[in-house]
């Protein structure tokens, strides 16, 4: 695909808001189910289901990626798809992105070892690369745009609302998760 047409499909679907507001708001799936050990699958639309395991320190037999690495690798491909796409739209040319992302955790927490320890990355870094023929400055403004905009970005920088709710042996045992 070309940057004209993720141009041209962009434009379309931003059109298409902006004649019906109500159509912004969309709702995005996945369905994990645990297989055995600390493996699971996850399928998303109609993709062929992906494995997630953990290395051998944390029970895994390091088949697949860990939940955390993939919130990585959802970090860097998101910006990665938000230079491309607004890159598009602004007529940049880009010849390469590539993000490397670091997360830092604190195993203490994921073990319940101090309890002032969150379970999650305590901090999140990024590096990104762009090789463009554009100049310093628009590439500056295209980074400003793609950092205040990118989805993961904003759900992993933003405290948001999580809900759940869990069955137990087929009942219904109601809203289980803490809401913040």
């Amino acid at each position: 695909m070309s940057q004209e047409t993720v141009k041209q499909a962009l434009m379309a679907t931003i059109e298409a808001i902006q004649k019906n507001p109500k159509c912004s708001n969309a709702v995005f799936r996945a369905s994990t189910e645990w297989t055995d050990d600390v493996r699971c699958l996850f399928k998303i639309r109609e993709f062929a289901p992906m494995s997630v395991d953990e290395p051998a320190a944390l029970g895994g037999t390091d088949v697949a990626p860990n939940p955390v690495e993939l919130v990585l690798a959802a970090l860097g491909t998101c910006q990665e798809i938000m230079y491309s796409a607004y890159a598009a739209v602004m007529g940049i040319q880009l010849t390469k992105v590539s993000v490397d992302v670091k997360g830092y955790l604190d195993l203490k927490g994921l073990f319940a070892m101090d309890e002032s320890v969150p379970a999650g990355f305590r901090k999140i870094c990024y590096d990104t690369s762009i090789e463009s023929p554009a100049d310093s400055e628009t590439i500056r403004k295209l980074v400003q745009v793609v950092e205040s905009h990118c989805p993961v970005y904003d759900t992993l920088a933003r405290a948001i609302e999580v809900t759940g709710s869990v069955s137990i042996n087929g009942k219904a045992e109601g809203a289980l998760c803490p809401t913040a």
